[in-house]
């Protein structure tokens, strides 16, 4: 799976981006459990939230919880993160990843990762 990131940018606290995450998969892109991760400098990349195969789970960071959603629609071959009440500790780069198997908030399950997407919230 091919994996392709976008929509981050710079926007204020208390604003709004909503990162979009493009597969190059085919048909199989259903069966995958896909996540986003954030990885902010001189930190270790940690887990955001995840989506299982048809939407059948759903798990957040309770950092997040509240502000994001995560969603997918397989027709499209994408998943998005809707974040929103953006602080300035969400500042990092943002990954998209896919597995297979069932949803989960573990770096390492995730075999398929996108190049990353740089938010930053300012003050």
């Amino acid at each position: 799976v091919q994996l392709q990131a976008s929509g981050g940018g710079l926007v204020q606290a208390g604003g709004s981006l909503r990162l979009t995450c493009a597969a190059a998969s085919g048909r199989t892109f259903s069966s995958y459990t896909l996540g986003w991760f954030c990885q902010a400098p001189g930190k270790e990349r940690e887990f955001v939230a995840t989506i299982g195969w048809s939407s059948s789970s759903i798990y957040y960071a309770d950092s997040v919880k509240g502000r994001f959603t995560i969603s997918r629609d397989d027709a499209k071959n994408t998943v998005y993160l809707q974040m929103n009440s953006l602080k300035p500790e969400d500042t990092a780069v943002y990954y998209c990843a896919a597995k297979s198997g069932s949803a989960s908030v573990t770096l390492a399950s995730y075999a398929y990762w996108g190049q990353g997407t740089l938010v930053t919230v300012s003050s």
